[in-house]
């Protein structure tokens, strides 16, 4: 797993992530979750990619919790029990993506 916070003052738009992974050659999907919207444990046989664009999220990943903000980005690997939760009273948006492994 690899999180990356986003420093700078303003976060990237929907648009410049979907070029940022675009770039790494992945194929991004925009996801929105209304707020206290649970996805349970689940795993995936490919490496998901997602970034922040509005709202938090709650990951737990293999019992360690964090939340991500605007602009944040997480690489859970292939295979990863993984679960999140759209955190506080707004939406979340993210931009996804699978990597092959």
């Amino acid at each position: 797993m690899i999180i990356t916070r986003w420093q700078a003052p303003i976060v990237p738009s929907k648009e410049q992530v979907h070029m940022i992974l675009e770039a790494e050659g992945l194929e991004p999907m925009d996801e929105y979750y209304e707020p206290q919207v649970k996805v349970h444990e689940h795993r995936h046989p490919f490496a998901e990619v997602r970034v922040i664009i509005s709202g938090e999220m709650l990951f737990n990943i293999s019992g360690n919790q964090f939340v991500l903000r605007p602009g944040d980005r997480l690489e859970i690997p292939a295979n990863t029990r993984h679960s999140h939760t759209a955190q506080g009273n707004s939406p979340c948006a993210c931009v996804c993506a699978q990597r092959a492994i």
